[in-house]
């Protein structure tokens, strides 16, 4: 999922080189899915049939001042980021093959909040957790996520809000995607500072 993106791109290149990759996103990539509706989730896995690993690297949030946030806003990031990947982990565990893995995505706001990042860093946070959770319910399948610092790519757009933290290339990310997806740890965050 989020094939499309920064960080995807990235790990569709890395992961290609030994697997055969089905690329989701809002508006593009082979299948079309938003992960803030499960029936769309449902829809995807259903077109796909099995797969041996589900990689999220999409889900938005709103960077804004805490004193001008509203619950609207709160909401994107809630229904977006975290349970779109809350969802593709419900719906997905039927038809991920034994052994199979899902890695999602949080970020360094989860142990390193930033000005007007509220409502990413509370996102990140609770997707680690979840992660942690889920790993001890889901026999037969594991589960991690990557927590990126802010990427070098997207310092243009995002770099006013990250001033101190030392950007990292996505291709570097993608190198935590592949150690999630092809090896053996559940209930895992790497963090790629």
């Amino acid at each position: 999922m989020g094939a499309n993106g920064t960080i995807g791109k990235a790990v569709a290149a890395e992961l290609s080189q030994r697997h055969e990759i089905v690329t989701a996103g809002r508006s593009s990539g082979t299948f079309q899915v938003n992960t803030a509706d499960p029936k769309s989730v449902r829809e995807l896995f259903s077109a796909v049939a099995k797969l041996d690993a589900v990689v999220c690297a999409a889900g938005n949030v709103h960077f804004g001042p805490l004193e001008e946030m509203t619950a609207e806003q709160f909401d994107i990031g809630l229904r977006d980021k975290l349970m779109g990947q809350v969802n593709l982990v419900l719906a997905g565990r039927e038809f991920l093959n034994p052994g199979g893995s899902f890695t999602l995505t949080a970020g360094t706001l989860a142990q390193d909040p930033i000005r007007f990042g509220s409502s990413a860093s509370m996102v990140n946070g609770a997707l680690e957790s979840f992660v942690r959770a889920a790993a001890i319910e889901l026999p037969g399948h594991r589960i991690n996520a990557v927590s990126p610092s802010v990427l070098l790519e997207s310092m243009d757009a995002y770099g006013a809000y990250f001033r101190g933290f030392e950007p990292v290339p996505a291709k570097r990310v993608a190198l935590a995607f592949s150690r999630s997806v092809e090896g053996s740890q559940t209930g895992q965050i790497y963090r790629v500072e």
